[in-house]
């Protein structure tokens, strides 16, 4: 069993407002939920408005597919244009850790 990470740092664009902010995140979380099965979550800067930090995570028994999965996600949540990502941190989890 493999288990993998991702924590995204992101600058939001033009927001002004924590609820401006919930309309900006809430659709990346549902669609990396959607399209891969992941678990996301908004897991930090909540009382910010203008950051946001969204964590996910996989489980496969595969490697190979649990790097695919993290690799589009990162992809994805990249491509959106109202948001600038700052960082990822990706962490990767096996049988022998």
């Amino acid at each position: 069993m493999y288990v993998g990470t991702l924590s995204f740092d992101l600058l939001l664009g033009d927001v002004h407002s924590l609820k401006e902010k919930r309309s900006v995140v809430r659709p990346i979380v549902a669609e990396l939920q959607r399209k891969y099965g992941v678990s996301a979550a908004e897991v930090g800067a909540q009382d910010l408005h203008r950051r946001a930090e969204i964590g996910l995570a996989v489980v496969s028994g595969d490697w190979s597919h649990l790097t695919d999965v993290l690799d589009r996600c990162e992809r994805l949540v990249a491509a959106r244009p109202e948001v600038e990502l700052l960082s990822v941190r990706r962490r990767l989890h096996g049988d022998d850790d």
